[in-house]
């Protein structure tokens, strides 16, 4: 358990984005999405500025911007929905094309769009930069409520070991000639499932006994202490107080 959890997501490296204490970098994180939602949605130059600057921070972070684009194709759901919007969005209507569009839609398309877009690329460049061991420690920094912090520790510390225990599962059905065809085998799957969530319960249970046993009291021990200085306080609020300053242009302009 107190091994390290690295994601696919996170990139080694050495850089001043890297070097940041985790709860700075979730704090200007936080706060640049914050800043890009508060941001009216004609200023469309707005979105284009905020674009250049997390372009300048996954430089600094020694994040290609291939692995950057990649790892956005989470955001697909988003754009299909924002794609939608146009065709099924009422009020006055614009010709585009020669079809006619939702102009309320087409500003609510644009608007999910360049939100939604900077918010995950905000959340990848941290997820590169980060690991997720760090990014607990940062939200336990931060005070967020300790309870929720454990649940995201072992759902983290334990994710593999449900993933395997499911890969082991699946390699038993195929050495027994299991082949998921068709409706009729639904039944195995579902038993499957069934039997995945008891191990996993039972697992969790003894976790606990373990844990109570070792004088847990529903706090766990803080191993590594994050403490941040005022220069990396500083170097990690240029983003977001760079932003504040577009959106503030955007509102006024």
């Amino acid at each position: 358990m107190g091994a390290g959890h690295a994601h696919k997501l996170y990139l080694h490296g050495r850089s001043p984005v890297h070097a940041l204490p985790p709860h700075c970098k979730l704090a200007a994180v936080f706060c640049f999405v914050l800043v890009v939602v508060s941001t009216p949605r004609e200023a469309m130059w707005a979105f284009a500025l905020y674009a250049v600057l997390l372009a300048a921070v996954a430089r600094a972070g020694r994040v290609p911007y291939g692995h950057l684009l990649k790892r956005m194709v989470i955001e697909v759901p988003f754009v299909a929905f924002a794609v939608l919007m146009p065709f099924v969005a009422r009020g006055p209507y614009v010709d585009v094309l020669g079809v006619q569009l939702s102009s309320s839609g087409l500003w609510g398309a644009w608007n999910v769009l360049a939100k939604g877009t900077l918010g995950v690329a905000a959340s990848v460049l941290l997820a590169s930069t980060t690991e997720l061991r760090e990014l607990l420690l940062g939200l336990q920094r931060l005070r967020l409520p300790p309870l929720l912090v454990q649940i995201a520790s072992f759902m983290i510390r334990y994710g593999d070991v449900v993933t395997d225990e499911m890969r082991r599962m699946r390699i038993a059905r195929l050495s027994r000639g299991f082949r998921a065809r068709g409706v009729r085998q639904w039944g195995v799957l579902a038993k499957s499932a069934g039997a995945l969530f008891i191990r996993s319960y039972e697992r969790g249970e003894r976790v606990h006994l373990a844990m109570v046993s070792r004088g847990y009291t529903g706090t766990m021990p803080v191993i590594d202490e994050v403490n941040a200085t005022r220069t990396q306080w500083t170097g990690a609020a240029a983003l977001p107080l760079a932003a504040l300053a577009v959106c503030l242009m955007g509102w006024a302009l």
